[in-house]
């Protein structure tokens, strides 16, 4: 099976219209993920640049959103490297995933994860300029409601899920990151960002997690958490939430009532909504397909500065496809 690589330095532009492929018994918006793409529907272009959309706090995690160019320094595998371009508190246009865990896993708090899932939408997203989709896994991962504005179509499509079956967290992870958040390009012109509603385990994907947490790399997204485990104690779950998380620099969020998603829901709006952008040509840059490690040092007067970002990226060479 083809798949796309919607890699750091391999640009893909879907010519030939929807990228899952559409079952003649099943509506488009149903359609499963993972299917193959037509490899003559992509253009590829190389370019060589690092885009990295991130979050300064203070210790209080409250936002620093004055800083300034030279308040920055970008480091790729412990080089420095020159900023080529810099953005300050973009109100950029946001592509959101909705990823909703609906297997039994969840059943006694399928409920609580609707509401959450529809009170997220209703939320966060401005039908003005804002576009969401939502897919549900368990035994597999499924496309329910493509990426629209239309926050009633997308409520629907939460309210039409039904819990039972195995869990596909990491497989409905990497085909949204790979067929979905990368449609529109380039990077620095939206915000992508998947937000997982779960208890974070997986029984039943055909990837692995580290294959997942890469395609994410890859799509340069954000993943945020929203845990649906309400028994007070972390499980092996909540670590694999935090991990995709961490490494792409999202938070996960422990709401233990349905009243408390409001602050959660909040925080990731407005974190979104009040990121930095930094553009960058890697020195000696050869596109082998290494992971390479980004850190980025903030300078605030007066303060600590704490920056929250994606660990890195991987330097795909041009053409490659990954399986």
């Amino acid at each position: 099976m083809k798949r796309i690589a919607p890699a750091m330095f391999t640009v893909s532009l879907i010519i030939s219209g929807l990228i899952w492929a559409q079952e003649s018994a099943r509506t488009p918006e149903q359609a499963e993920l993972g299917e193959s793409v037509d490899p003559d529907s992509i253009i590829r272009v190389e370019v060589s640049r690092v885009p990295l959309l991130f979050t300064v706090t203070d210790k209080k995690n409250r936002f620093i959103t004055d800083l300034d160019r030279d308040d920055f320094q970008v480091f790729d595998n412990g080089k420095k490297q020159s900023i080529r371009e810099f953005v300050r508190e973009s109100d950029l246009p946001l592509r959101i995933g909705v990823v909703l865990d609906t297997s039994n896993s969840v059943r006694t708090r399928f409920d609580f994860e609707q509401e959450a899932a529809i009170e997220f939408i209703q939320s966060v997203l401005q039908e003005e300029k804002d576009k969401a989709f939502v897919v549900s896994f368990d035994t597999r991962a499924e496309l329910l409601v493509d990426f629209t504005s239309d926050i009633e179509k997308l409520s629907n499509g939460i309210h039409s899920t039904r819990a039972g079956g195995g869990t596909a967290l990491y497989d409905a992870i990497y085909y949204s990151c790979r067929d979905k958040l990368p449609e529109d390009w380039p990077p620095e012109q939206f915000r992508r960002a998947l937000v997982v509603l779960g208890d974070g385990e997986d029984n039943q994907s055909t990837v692995t997690r580290d294959m997942a947490l890469e395609m994410a790399y890859k799509a340069e997204t954000v993943i945020y958490a929203i845990s649906t485990n309400r028994t007070g104690e972390k499980t092996a779950g909540d670590r694999v939430l935090r991990r995709f998380a961490r490494e792409t620099g999202g938070l996960v969020f422990h709401p233990s009532r349905t009243r408390d998603l409001q602050q959660s829901f909040a925080n990731i709006a407005n974190e979104l909504r009040h990121q930095y952008f930094i553009l960058y040509s890697p020195k000696d840059f050869v596109a082998d397909g290494s992971f390479h490690k980004v850190r980025i040092k903030a300078r605030a007067r007066g303060k600590t500065a704490l920056v929250r970002a994606r660990r890195g990226y991987y330097a795909q060479p041009p053409g490659e496809e990954f399986n």
